[in-house]
């Protein structure tokens, strides 16, 4: 009997040839940071390189805000002028930090790049924080100089560094040396590029610190992305991306911001709050070709009522970013726009891992709805047990990752990111998930993280301010469903039987301390004491079955 035939994957055919020994996208081992680990042969070495290549874009739009439109060539010509600025007048150089305080907008990316010209190190600073949380940031960061909008501003209270004004310090230095070029620096592959903070479960924010490794190696993933769409015959061209996610997240600048100035396309950004009727109203003016969006948006598009009053006929992608998507969300979107709901994939991934660690195309997705993909070339993906041995596949433990695009670690936290990256280079991510196949599953998210409309809320840090009411005993923070954010942060407090104290109270004294997406939005007040266990901890658990029942 002849053997059966044998039916080849284009895409795995596809991703063979262009990693081949000699292709443009050779795989090959090196030791990075004394760990060996695969990288791309053929690969930028500093993001410096990546500016100084986009001005062969020339008069293509880059950016796109409010009434400003940049061209690439304007752009770089902008940035030159800033970088001069920023070193001659505020002595900023190598490895200084320069800290970006300010909601989206077109001078926030022309400050990374003005920073990142010099070999400064850019912190993004989360524009949601507390006057506190801000306090602290910049204890930790110590900057050499602030940028800053006027609402932030005005929470930043007594700092000993010079803070420049977006509105017009930005504006005005970025103009006052037309024509300049860009002064040389030589930077290393694993020297530090960013700071971008996530919660930890110590209470406090982290700095997770991406070389120019980590940020090249994220363009190198949509590089590769787009050349294997290529060799599968939709070469992309003429794209146009919609940036309404914060540019202090990796969805916005590593992976939109960044790689647009590598490849030409436009980014258009969103300004203000967001109004899903002011997004629509852009999506048609500019013409939006593609748009990462976070599940809460994507919900607030599908139960839009009036999506017929928009011509959306230029958007072909959406994809969902920042926190896990409903299968039912999803099909609602592909019900909703057919044309960009069909190419609607997903990915897994992390501050930590500066972009997607795995990859689901549309047709990964119709046969494992569940599944986050397979991990992307260059990252290695592992499944370990609690004593750090690897599982065999189908069996639950921690997602464990290791590559390129592996931060280098946390900003002054060696305890925290010893703790996290082991001397061989694999990172612990805390997640729990499945391989099988090749394909991972996320079995549950890192603990106790609330998944608030796409931003991480980690109860401990909640509970940590709570704790500081003098009427509160104890608490427990946790997420609970919500139809809109996918979860709204839900406070379990214990006050002293002695003490009235109103849910208000409470309420206004958490959000003159905190950024307000982590204030709890629902609140239960007793005096009855939280169950515990032997150890004496509290049972989150039983809690989290107690209250977390029931969606708005």
């Amino acid at each position: 009997m002849p053997d059966p035939v044998r039916i080849e994957d284009p895409r795995a055919t596809a991703v063979a040839a262009l990693t081949a020994p000699g292709a443009d996208f050779e795989i090959v081992e090196e030791t990075v940071r004394g760990a060996s680990m695969s990288v791309f042969r053929n690969r930028y070495r500093s993001l410096n390189r990546v500016l100084v290549e986009s001005a062969c874009h020339g008069d293509a739009e880059y950016l796109v805000c409010d009434d400003l439109r940049l061209t690439f060539v304007e752009h770089l010509d902008r940035v030159a002028s800033l970088s001069h600025e920023l070193q001659s007048r505020f002595g900023v150089g190598k490895g200084d930090r320069v800290a970006i305080l300010s909601a989206n907008n077109a001078e926030w990316i022309m400050t990374f790049w003005a920073a990142t010209a010099l070999g400064a190190v850019t912190v993004g600073m989360n524009s949601h924080w507390s006057a506190r949380e801000i306090s602290y940031g910049l204890e930790l960061s110590d900057p050499k100089l602030i940028v800053a909008d006027a609402p932030r501003r005005a929470l930043l209270g007594t700092v000993d560094v010079p803070v420049l004004a977006v509105e017009d310090d930005i504006v005005r230095l970025s103009q006052s040396r037309r024509g300049a070029a860009l002064s040389p620096v030589t930077v290393d592959e694993d020297d530090p590029a960013i700071i971008l903070f996530t919660s930890g479960t110590t209470g406090q924010p982290k700095g997770a610190t991406h070389s120019h490794r980590n940020v090249l190696a994220a363009v190198d993933f949509h590089r590769f992305n787009d050349a294997l769409a290529t060799e599968l015959g939709s070469a992309p061209s003429g794209r146009r991306f919609l940036l309404v996610t914060p540019l202090f997240h990796i969805a916005a600048l590593h992976n939109l911001a960044v790689p647009r100035l590598a490849f030409g396309d436009t980014a258009v950004i969103g300004t203000g709050r967001f109004d899903i009727d002011n997004v629509l109203r852009l999506v048609e003016r500019e013409r939006v070709t593609n748009w990462g969006a976070v599940p809460t948006m994507v919900s607030r598009l599908v139960e839009h009522r009036g999506l017929s009053r928009y011509d959306l006929s230029s958007l072909q992608t959406i994809s969902v970013n920042s926190a896990p998507s409903s299968l039912a969300l999803e099909d609602k979107l592909r019900q909703v726009l057919p044309k960009a709901g069909s190419s609607l994939g997903t990915t897994y991934g992390l501050t930590e891992s500066s972009s997607a660690a795995t990859v689901a195309t549309a047709s990964d997705l119709a046969e494992r709805p569940d599944t986050v993909g397979r991990p992307v070339p260059t990252m290695d993906v592992e499944i370990r047990d609690e004593f750090g041995r690897r599982v065999p596949d189908g069996i639950e433990g921690e997602v464990c990752l290791r590559g390129p695009l592996v931060m280098i670690g946390y900003w002054n936290n060696p305890e925290a990111t010893a703790a996290s990256i082991a001397e061989d280079g694999w990172m612990r991510t805390g997640d729990l998930g499945v391989l099988d196949d090749g394909y991972l599953r996320i079995s549950s998210r890192r603990s106790d993280l609330i998944l608030r409309g796409g931003e991480n809320v980690y109860p401990v840090e909640v509970e940590n301010i709570l704790c500081e009411h003098p009427s509160v005993r104890e608490c427990v923070v946790i997420g609970t469903p919500h139809a809109d954010l996918g979860e709204e942060v839900c406070a379990v407090v214990v006050v002293k039987d002695d003490d009235a104290i109103a849910e208000e109270e409470l309420r206004t004294y958490v959000s003159e301390r905190i950024a307000r997406y982590k204030v709890p939005s629902r609140w239960v007040v007793t005096t009855s004491e939280l169950t515990r266990n032997a150890t004496g901890k509290v049972k989150r658990q039983d809690v989290i079955l107690e209250y977390a029942i029931g969606t708005r």
